[in-house]
């Protein structure tokens, strides 16, 4: 006897990232090309050699958090908990009884409290002090987000963090959605966050050589790195009877997901890996190649990944990658390393409930081995019904989620 599969929707999203504080604002600024990227503020900035990112200029915790939440709550917990609350808000769910133990968190993280570490090396190493706040590593741990969401409302199934660097959250929310498929659980709340813009944080970054001095430009000829970003995008996963049965509103389906590792370079991406990859999530989701419409490219705007991609993304859909859409919306919101394949599946769901493709800003120059229709500089109107986003992390390891329209 083979078991029904059960399917899973999405009834909730919410952000908050360089391009907005929340959702509408976020995918009004996709629509528009706008760029989150600018000067980062931030202590001893004048020590670093890469000193811009997509920051979230003006944001006070004290405006959301009191101070005993601000005592526990790293900065990349509580844009967790902001973008948590707009998703779970958007859904209409409460969390009681039986539906609680049937709820959990799956998020993606790189740096959890990259921001507590940064503050308190600096306390015991350059002030001098002996002691720390006993709340360090409660505050510190990558696990910090998905725990006080799980508390915050109440959820009692499944809870824990993944970490996969720049795949975390496409990885969390493959797990989310298998969990729900597989009927551990019926909701699950999933995404990822990341706050690591901070002095010890980009320093660690410089380190690569692989940041950008002056803008990400993903596929164009004349990219020079990447560029960070901040904060974090959840999402409410769902089965979808269950959404139906209280008539929820459904924004969009998760069909398929697939992750596959390179097996081959800490650092340098692989075509092979990243291929299987996106065949392994259109085969899941029992899509042809033809059914897809647009891909939300990982697009980092490093040579080595964007030459990869293409090269990948040209392999698994063979004479259909001509017709393909593919942008990185990287270009604006920066990459957030663990928090951005969320941020990045708002474009996605963006694309199949309103029919807007998010562009590839600063793009200026064609690079004949990019040689993709990458939605340059200016968003475009389309409807389509089924898409990809793309994650390839450092280490190899690659998640590729696919969503059809509601």
């Amino acid at each position: 006897m083979t078991r029904h599969m059960r399917r899973v929707v999405i009834t909730g999203q919410g952000t908050i990232n360089a391009l907005g504080r929340n959702v509408p604002e976020t995918l009004r600024a996709m629509r528009e090309g706008r760029c989150g990227i600018g000067d980062l503020e931030f202590q001893d900035v004048e020590r670093l050699s890469i000193r811009i990112g997509a920051q979230i200029k003006g944001y006070e915790a004290e405006a959301s958090f009191n101070r005993q939440q601000i005592a526990l709550y790293d900065r990349f917990t509580q844009f967790t908990l902001l973008a948590a609350r707009e998703a779970i808000g958007q859904s209409g769910l409460s969390f009681s009884g039986e539906l609680a133990t049937r709820s959990g968190v799956v998020l993606g993280t790189s740096g959890g409290g990259m921001n507590t570490l940064d503050e308190n090396y600096r306390t015991v190493y350059e002030d001098g002090k002996n002691r720390v706040h006993p709340f360090v590593v409660p505050k510190l741990m990558n696990n910090a987000a998905a725990s006080h969401v799980s508390m915050e409302w109440n959820l009692k199934g499944p809870s824990f963090t993944v970490a996969t660097a720049c795949a975390s959250s496409n990885h969390a929310m493959g797990q989310a959605m298998q969990m729900i498929r597989g009927g551990m659980a019926d909701v699950m709340i999933t995404g990822g966050s990341e706050a690591m813009l901070c002095f010890g944080g980009i320093k660690a970054w410089e380190g690569l050589r692989v940041m950008s001095r002056d803008g990400c430009r993903p596929f164009s000829a004349n990219r020079n790195g990447m560029v960070q970003g901040e904060g974090a995008a959840v999402f409410v996963f769902e089965e979808y009877e269950h959404a139906r049965a209280r008539g929820a509103e459904i924004l969009a389906e998760v069909v398929g997901f697939s992750m596959t590792s390179d097996a081959a370079d800490i650092v340098m991406p692989s075509k092979q890996g990243a291929s299987r990859a996106i065949v392994g999530a259109m085969r899941d989701a029992a899509l042809n190649p033809e059914d897809v419409a647009y891909v939300n490219a990982h697009g980092t705007g490093t040579t080595a990944n964007d030459k990869t991609e293409c090269a990948a993304v040209a392999d698994a859909f063979g004479h259909h990658a001509d017709d393909l859409m593919i942008s990185s919306t990287k270009s604006m919101h920066g990459h957030l390393i663990g928090g951005t394949g969320a941020v990045e599946l708002l474009a996605c769901i963006m694309a199949l409930r309103e029919g807007v493709i998010a562009p590839t800003i600063g793009y200026e120059e064609p690079d004949p081995e990019c040689a993709l229709d990458v939605v340059p500089n200016v968003a475009r109107d389309v409807r389509v019904d089924a898409v990809l986003s793309n994650a390839f992390a450092f280490g190899g390891l690659n998640a590729v989620l696919a969503l059809r329209a509601a």
